[in-house]
């Protein structure tokens, strides 16, 4: 979990408020296998339009796999139900999406790793994420961070518990954040003057 590690010509951050367009992007240029895979169905640009408006919010957690200021891949956690949020316990839901080109490369358990962390110095009890059961890259992924998978017939759900805090990993989460916000203000430089 190194601080906004290189990796595939990108660099994995935690994606900013004011990104919300280049992660709806992101989700606009999925193939359809990649949609299914991140949603369990087939979805319409408006259904990811629509859906990532909602995210952002003060429970979401969402890092971005970002190549050249563009997103193409996305961790994203959120708290679920009517527990209290992220921060004082409770259950949290990963999902992941990278686009086609970046899969199989080490993107998705780089997001994954700053996920789990993220739930742990959020200290989520419980970790939960879908998938469906031919998606067999991201039931790899998941028994690597020794998740508990449970399979249904269509979909299996893996179960993470992260452990307890420490200095080190809420060190680790801050550093990463004040390195991405550092790239993303390059990246947001670098747009405005391509603009000119």
């Amino acid at each position: 979990m190194g601080q906004a590690s290189n990796i595939c010509g990108g660099v994995v951050r935690r994606l900013l408020p004011a990104e919300l367009p280049g992660f709806r992007d992101h989700l606009l240029r999925l193939d359809p296998d990649s949609r299914q895979d991140r949603f369990g169905m087939a979805v319409s640009d408006d259904f990811l339009r629509n859906y990532a408006e909602r995210c952002f919010g003060i429970d979401d957690v969402i890092y971005g796999f970002v190549v050249e200021g563009m997103v193409r891949g996305a961790g994203e956690l959120r708290g679920i139900g009517y527990n209290l949020p992220l921060g004082f316990g409770g259950s949290a839901e990963a999902a992941f999406s990278v686009e086609s080109e970046w899969r199989r490369q080490g993107v998705g358990a780089e997001l994954m790793s700053r996920i789990v962390r993220a739930a742990r110095n959020r200290r989520a009890e419980t970790l939960y994420m879908s998938c469906l059961i031919n998606n067999r890259a991201m039931l790899q992924l998941a028994k690597k961070f020794t998740a508990d998978l449970r399979y249904e017939p269509d979909e299996s759900r893996a179960q993470i518990s992260p452990k307890a805090p420490t200095p080190a990993t809420m060190l680790s989460e801050a550093a990463d954040d004040f390195t991405g916000f550092a790239t993303a203000m390059v990246d947001l430089h670098r747009r405005v003057f391509e603009l000119r």
